[in-house]
């Protein structure tokens, strides 16, 4: 795999989980007023990083079968 290439792979789950917390942390962002933090494109931001946890998972697994 190229260096691009796995860039990209680890930085998508921080990016996302980066976006959801500044999406569900400004009030201004919100069309109405009393809805959720977790509602539309936080919660799409936050499975966004979910889903793309598995390089990071991948890389924890192996380090612990070092030891």
């Amino acid at each position: 795999m190229s260096r691009a290439a796995d860039i990209l792979r680890f930085a998508a789950a921080p990016t996302f989980a980066v976006l959801a917390w500044l999406n569900g942390s400004a009030p201004d962002m919100h069309c109405m007023p009393g809805e959720s933090p977790l509602d539309g494109m936080s919660l799409m931001y936050g499975l966004m990083g979910l889903f793309h946890l598995a390089p990071w998972l991948r890389l924890l697994a192996r380090r612990r079968s070092y030891r």
